[in-house]
């Protein structure tokens, strides 16, 4: 049964199936042919996939983002960010990733960033005269910072796919790791540009630029404050946040007078789609967690890790070293679901801190949303920009190289992760 619902995933994933249905027909398949269980077991983890409170952030983080999208604010807070860093050598690239440090603060998703921000400043670089691959690259690169800052979809995945952790601990756990990656693209993109030539803006922003700048992008920076302050001081719950996120897009928007009728449907119908795709996700992902844990998939490979080793930091790289394999293939949302109860019971029982184990999947997961195959920010990035696959696999390798350094720094220093959670009371 165990070599049926594996070969089948693969078959099906090879064939282009669509990853949710992948994951679903496997596990129906398996359990309609061994006739184990009841067949009725699969309508009742489908359903109870997504019958979760937690889970409601998603829909309203993602409504905020889009909010916030057609509030105007994205271009906000590329002015504020050209005005601070665009004299810097490499400038535009030092404002690509600022600005995803930013905007990840507000849509928590890859993707998204992908698609706005990124794609936007993707553009302008390549109109500054950077190469058109590397413009694509380290927009693909600081994509990936959207779901390690808080608020992040993938962390309330994580929190509702484990026991032992809160999604405001994971959001809190993401602070100082996002910093990291954000530091490290910058340091590369400051090398890179060095030995290009790629030129900042010709004149350092005065300081009254400065503040205009600051001036219009504050209601988007004020976001991020609004939601952690309001989970840390117990004003509302990370699932409450996410509707004030969208309660406080929607009334600046009506503030700036951004919104007509048409635009606010357009919101919400596209979250509307992103939501039911994630959700679809999450539910066939479900099915097939399921059957991993029937048939003791889980037991079955811990008990093959701990005969190799009983050292911590060992176990925690060949954790690692799985999932980052596993991101090559699939995708970055059933990859966490499918992984969290495999992997998750065997770096509990070595003693990782459930925070520390969390940030390193949600981070090693992410980096695989840049890494051949599947890549899907790559493909999104080759998509907006007209770029060929090829050329952008190759211009992103030093910068994934950097984030997989920022990745080894989270694996073996775990106070990265779970030092401002300790600090709040977040952490066990």
């Amino acid at each position: 049964m165990t070599k049926t619902l594996i070969i089948l995933f693969f078959c099906t994933l090879i064939l282009g199936v669509p990853v949710a249905f992948t994951m679903g027909i496997a596990g129906l398949v398996s359990i309609i042919a061994f006739d184990v269980v009841n067949p009725l077991i699969a309508v009742q983890r489908l359903f109870n996939g997504i019958d979760s409170f937690p889970l409601m952030a998603v829909p309203f983080f993602i409504l905020a983002s889009e909010l916030m999208a057609v509030c105007g604010l994205t271009t906000s807070l590329l002015r504020f960010a050209n005005a601070l860093v665009g004299h810097l050598k490499g400038g535009l690239g030092h404002v690509n990733v600022m600005t995803s440090m930013l905007f990840a603060g507000i849509s928590g998703s890859a993707l998204a960033d992908a698609a706005g921000p990124s794609a936007i400043v993707m553009r302008m670089m390549r109109n500054a005269g950077y190469c058109k691959y590397y413009a694509g690259a380290l927009s693909s690169a600081t994509a990936t910072i959207g779901p390690i800052i808080p608020p992040s979809i993938l962390a309330v995945i994580f929190a509702i796919s484990t026991s032992g952790v809160t999604v405001a601990g994971l959001f809190l756990a993401g602070i100082i790791p996002g910093l990291l990656l954000g530091a490290a693209l910058s340091i590369t993109n400051h090398i890179i540009s060095k030995r290009n030539n790629y030129k900042g803006r010709s004149n350092k922003a005065s300081l009254k630029e400065l503040r205009v700048a600051l001036f219009e992008a504050a209601p988007a920076l004020i976001m991020p404050g609004i939601i952690l302050g309001g989970i840390i001081f117990g004003v509302f719950t990370p699932t409450e946040a996410g509707a004030v996120a969208s309660a406080y897009a929607l009334m600046l928007g009506v503030a700036k007078k951004k919104l007509s009728i048409n635009s606010v449907y357009h919101a919400f119908t596209k979250a509307a789609v992103i939501t039911s795709s994630v959700f679809l996700i999450i539910a066939m992902a479900s099915i097939f967690a399921w059957m991993l844990t029937y048939l003791q998939i889980p037991q079955q490979l811990a008990s093959a890790i701990s005969g190799l080793t009983s050292n911590t930091i060992a176990i925690l790289f060949i954790l690692a070293g799985f999932a980052l394999i596993c991101g090559f293939f699939i995708d970055t949302l059933p990859a966490l679901i499918i992984l969290t109860p495999i992997l998750g019971p065997i770096a509990y029982s070595a003693g990782i801190d459930p925070l520390h184990f969390g940030m390193m999947l949600i981070l090693n997961l992410t980096i695989g949303m840049i890494t051949p195959p599947v890549g899907p920010v790559l493909f999104v990035t080759a998509t907006v920009g007209q770029l060929k696959l090829e050329g952008l696999f190759k211009a992103i390798l030093p910068l994934l190289f950097a984030e997989i350094l920022v990745l080894l720094l989270v694996i073996l220093i775990p106070e990265i992760s779970t030092f401002i959670p300790k600090v709040l009371g977040y952490s066990n």
